[in-house]
């Protein structure tokens, strides 16, 4: 296995509403093959190529009485792959 190596990592508490529209932005960054994150001085630019692999994942996660619940998105992509997939929202 390889070495992974994180370039940028967040999380925070957001109303759904903010965090729908965040979405909204990242889906039009991906359209344009460019996506850059910033938070305070942090910043990354990603060159997107035109293939990706999308991995989806719905969890629930039980300690005590509390049940977490969380649905995971990744983009993915290796330099020089060529992909298509085949999931959709229903």
């Amino acid at each position: 296995m390889g070495k992974e190596t994180v370039f940028f990592k967040t999380e925070e508490r957001k109303a759904l509403a903010d965090v729908v529209d965040f979405l909204y932005q990242l889906a039009d960054r991906l359209a344009q093959n460019e996506v850059t994150l910033q938070q305070g001085s942090d910043k990354l630019k990603l060159s997107i190529p035109k293939h990706v692999v999308l991995e989806l994942k719905v969890q629930e996660e039980i300690t005590g009485s509390i049940a977490k619940h969380s649905l995971e998105l990744d983009i993915e992509w290796t330099e020089g792959d060529q992909g298509a997939g085949g999931v959709r929202l229903g």
